[in-house]
């Protein structure tokens, strides 16, 4: 009987690194799947950073009628403004700069009446998140409109007196917001001051003249921003600028000495020529005014009628080389009627007489804004400031409390 042997057992011993993969392999499902028990670690779910909250934005004014003659101002809480931009509708902006803490823009202009803004206002929050926002509003209409008669016009050469003078069409009572509109500058920074008054016709009016006459040569510059101004109760809004540019000439003054009579043309300190005169009739309402008055404008051959100063029927004429010196009317021109006296006695109805020659003469030298010193005995008085340009026979000190800023 033969025997069954057994199969025998052969042991196959693995390389090392074999034996090490392999016990990876099966350790490897075996730690994926193995729980040692309820975990410890808690999950804690991520919200937004405070710092990122969106930018709130304030715009004032607002609404559909808001008041115009403010500033628009803009303000951020939760964050900053990196830009602000205010447009009307015709595309002008209104200027204004963001504040050195980003919290607040303020427009360097007002708002002005029956306008409709656009306010674009872009931010950025604490963290750091950039954002973008849109308002507008629209200011009421203006009840009533102010508007403004300036003197001297734009481009002139003028004389060394001559002021800035603005007229208004209607009462001023915010006086003191309209002058802080008003700014003047010079080619020499030239001392000066603003003063109110009442104009000869009987309107509100404020001159800007130096502290002494201007040097020759000074170039001055008007800018009044007065778009948005309300003038106060009765007086209605201001809704244009004004402007103008003019150049001071020669220094010429005219002394008039009514008591000698005779004028004199005093170029840069020079007498140019001295020229016989016939005055105002003392004793009465002929007679002419003293002080500083300033020549107001060369109106040619014109019409003097002694009805339109108040003297009734003593003439109605056509007059040659017409100097105005005042809006109570009185001028320097030729008279050839009172020949006789020039030089000897004052007969005239108030005005200046010359002949026609030397009348023809002056006309040609002078220019408006040069003074005329009037001295003499007998006269009507020192001629007001509204009365034309009168400024110059109220002291420095006088003038200046005539402002509405001191």
């Amino acid at each position: 009987m033969s025997r069954l042997s057994r199969p025998s057992r052969t042991r196959v011993l693995a390389h090392p690194r074999v034996r090490a993969a392999v016990v990876a392999a099966l350790l490897a499902p075996l730690a994926a799947c193995s729980s040692s028990g309820p975990s410890n670690t808690s999950v804690t779910k991520v919200k937004p950073s405070p710092d990122d909250r969106p930018v709130t934005v304030t715009v004032t004014p607002a609404g559909a009628k808001a008041r115009a003659g403010e500033p628009v101002r803009v303000t951020a809480t939760s964050g900053r403004l990196t830009s602000v931009t205010v447009t009307d509708a015709e595309g002008h902006r209104l200027a204004g700069e963001v504040a050195a803490d980003g919290r607040s823009w303020v427009s360097g202009r007002k708002a002005v009446p029956g306008t409709a803004y656009t306010v674009a206002v872009a931010t950025r929050s604490a963290g750091g998140t950039a954002g973008s926002t849109k308002a507008g509003f629209t200011t009421a209409p203006a009840d009533k409109v102010n508007k403004v008669d300036w003197r001297p016009g734009a481009g002139a050469t003028v004389g060394i007196a001559q002021p800035v003078s603005l007229v208004f069409d209607h009462p001023v009572k915010n006086r003191a917001e309209v002058e802080k509109q008003l700014r003047i500058t010079t080619s020499n920074d030239t001392e000066g001051s603003w003063g109110w008054m009442r104009d000869w016709s009987g309107r509100d009016r404020v001159d800007w003249r130096p502290r002494t006459y201007w040097k020759p040569g000074t170039e001055i510059t008007l800018k009044a921003e007065l778009n948005g101004t309300d003038s106060g109760a009765d007086g209605g809004w201001f809704v244009r600028d004004y402007t103008t540019a003019f150049t001071i000439g020669a220094g010429q003054i005219v002394e008039v000495d009514l008591d000698r009579h005779r004028l004199s043309l005093v170029r840069d300190g020079k007498t140019v020529r001295r020229i016989p005169v016939s005055g105002g009739t003392p004793g009465g309402d002929k007679r002419s005014w003293r002080g500083t008055a300033v020549l107001m404008a060369k109106e040619g051959t014109i019409n003097m009628n002694s009805e339109t100063v108040g003297l009734r029927d003593a003439y109605n004429k056509m007059v040659d080389h017409s100097m105005r010196l005042t809006w109570s009317g009185m001028y320097a021109h030729a008279a050839p009627w009172n020949a006789k006296y020039f030089g000897r006695s004052n007969q005239s109805s108030g005005c200046i007489g010359m002949s026609d020659a030397d009348a023809a003469w002056f006309y040609a030298q002078v220019r408006p804004g040069d003074p005329f010193e009037i001295t003499g005995k007998d006269t009507k008085g020192v001629v007001e400031p509204g009365n034309g340009f009168g400024a110059w026979n109220l002291s420095w000190a006088e003038w200046q409390q005539r402002s509405a800023l001191r």
